[in-house]
Parts: C-alpha cells; structure tokens; sequence
C-alpha cells in the first residue's frame, strides 16, 4: 500500500516546517500543490517531481495526488498552515473511499492563526474561534451568523481571508457585525501580513480603526476581547492566572 501524505507547511518559511513534515517531503516521490507553495518547498527538495494545479483546481489536485499514490508512488499534498484548516485534508478524506489502497497520512502545520498570533504576541490565551470571511464555499449569511455568535460569546477572532478584489468589504461589514453584537469599538486587535515571510508586517488598532482599514488575502486579522490589552507592542490577551503575588 502507498502513503499519500498531506502536509501542511505552515507559512512556508523553512524555521516553520514540523519535523514530521520534512520526514513525509523527504519520503515523497512527488509532491502536489497549488503553485505558490510548491515554490516555497523546491528550495529544501530541488529534486523531486513537482506537479500543480492553478487556483479553484483543489478537486483536481487531490484526485491526482490519491491517483500517483495508488500508481505506486509515495505521494505528498502540500498546503499552507495546517492541512486540516482550510487545508486539504478534507476533500482528501472525502474522496478517500475511491483510493482503498491509498494510506493516507495528514501531517500537522502551523496555521495562520497560530503563527500569526507569535508576531503579534499572546490575543489567542483563552478561548478563540477562527472564522474565514471567503464566501466562495460558505454563504455569507452563515459566515454572519458565525462572527454574531463570536461577539455575542466574547471570544476571541482570528479571521483568515479578509479581503480580495472582489470582495474588498467583507473585513468592513464583519467588523460592523461585531460592533452591533457585543464588541467595543476600542476592542484591541492587530492585523500580520505576509506571515513568515519576506515583508512581514503587523499592526495594532482597535475595532473601531480595523474597520476602515484596508488589508488583503495575505493578512490575518485578530480580534480580541474585552480584557485584550496592550503591553509595550504586544496584544496580550490575560489567561486568567492571579499574578499578583509571588511567583506566577
């Protein structure tokens, strides 16, 4: 039985690729992906067979990945952050039943919500939910549902997809959402562009300022709750420890 490994490669830098990650890409005859991210892995392993597909293929790439691993070559799905949000896995697994002597292994990364919460210090401490603005697989009207919930609860948000050309007021009207359902305008949040990157950048606003801020789909907005502060350059969401006595 040959392995299909799906591997999320976190933001691509090499510092946050998982030590499991790099054991399936070496393991890997071929590795499948979405152009931009099979970029990022050819310079660790220049020499291994590189097939893409273009955007909106997602379907395509998985049936052709499952279909080399059931032809006898071990195989990996790359993808950026973990596989398993908004990843890959998923319509892997789903048309897994077609492949039987297919061994399908998903391989952890680091996701956007994780990796970008490092830059801008500790907004995820207590409980958060993450929510993609993108309607192109969910309807909006479940997507508002969803940030309604997240306010009403006081969570803290990590919104991937903010924005793109053509939908260039779905971090707007979210942020209008949040407003009317609990949250302050001078909620703390912060915003990381490029991730991991060349050109890393984060900033610091409020609720109120994020609004009319624009960003794209290369940023990761957090928002936080009513006890997210700043401290010096970091947003800090407090866990809850009592730290005013002795050692923490």
């Amino acid at each position: 039985m040959e392995r299909l490994y799906v591997v999320g490669i976190g933001p691509g830098k090499k510092e946050y690729f998982t030590a499991e990650a790099m054991h399936a890409l070496e393991a890997s005859d071929v590795i499948y992906g979405y152009p931009v991210y099979t970029d990022l892995v050819k310079p660790l392993f220049p020499d291994k067979d590189y097939r893409t597909t273009g955007m909106r293929q997602e379907t395509e790439r998985c049936r052709q990945a499952l279909q080399c691993a059931n032809d006898g070559q071990t195989t990996a799905l790359v993808c950026s952050g973990d596989a398993g949000v908004y990843g890959m896995a998923s319509p892997v697994l789903e048309l897994a039943e077609q492949y039987p002597d297919v061994d399908i292994c998903v391989v952890a990364g680091v996701t956007a919500a994780l990796s970008g919460a490092a830059v801008l210090g500790a907004p995820l401490s207590n409980d958060f939910c993450v929510i993609s603005l993108s309607d192109l697989l969910t309807p909006w009207e479940l997507i508002e549902r969803r940030l309604k919930a997240a306010a009403m609860g006081d969570f803290s948000i990590a919104l991937y997809n903010p924005s793109s050309k053509k939908r260039k007021d779905h971090l707007q009207r979210a942020c209008d959402i949040l407003l009317t359902n609990g949250k302050s305008p001078e909620t703390v949040c912060g915003f990381v562009r490029n991730i991991g990157r060349d050109g890393e950048e984060k900033t610091l606003t409020t609720l109120a300022e994020l609004r009319d801020t624009e960003v794209d789909m290369f940023t990761t907005v957090f928002i936080g709750t009513v006890e997210t502060t700043v401290l010096g350059d970091r947003m800090v969401t407090p866990r809850g420890y009592d730290l005013t006595g002795g050692n923490a």
